[in-house]
């Protein structure tokens, strides 16, 4: 067997395109051969594959349940105040339909919250919103933290 090394592969135009470094490769971009965005990724067991990008979270946040300004987020542009204790994340990219998955945490002092997400029984492909209830007195609440994900396909 013969034995190829290398540090630079170029493409055409003579950019490096892959890099390795220490036994790994570095890349900006991954590209599927056949589909471009669908690459199967092989799982712990190595007998069942993955795809990469139904994988990956698509949306995320963190904000302020008090005044709704966001800390930190990945597809949302704003969050708009619906009432008290209810929140509606905008994403940047709409999703490519309302099955989506979303999980969600409120954080407040020591207190416990119940959040329930999609209380308009359907998710939309713009944003979605959920509300958030204080364990203890059952009344809805804006909380000093909120953090959500959301996993599904994006537009």
């Amino acid at each position: 067997m013969s034995t190829i090394e290398v540090t630079n592969i170029n493409d055409v135009s003579g950019n490096a395109s892959l890099v390795t470094d220490n036994g790994g490769l570095k890349t900006d971009k991954l590209t599927g051969k056949t589909t471009a965005g669908s690459i199967a990724v092989t799982g712990e067991g190595n007998s069942t594959t993955t795809n990469l990008q139904q994988g990956l979270c698509k949306s995320w946040c963190s904000f302020s349940g008090d005044d709704h300004v966001l800390d930190d987020s990945l597809n949302v542009g704003s969050v708009t105040d619906l009432a008290t204790g209810r929140h509606q994340p905008n994403f940047s990219n709409n999703m490519g339909n309302g099955d989506y998955s979303v999980t969600a945490s409120a954080i407040g002092n020591s207190d416990s919250y119940s959040l329930c997400t999609s209380d308009t029984g359907a998710n939309a492909t713009d944003h979605f919103s959920f509300y958030v209830r204080h364990n203890g007195t059952n009344a809805a609440d804006d909380t000093s933290k909120v953090q959500t994900t959301v996993h599904g396909d994006l537009a």
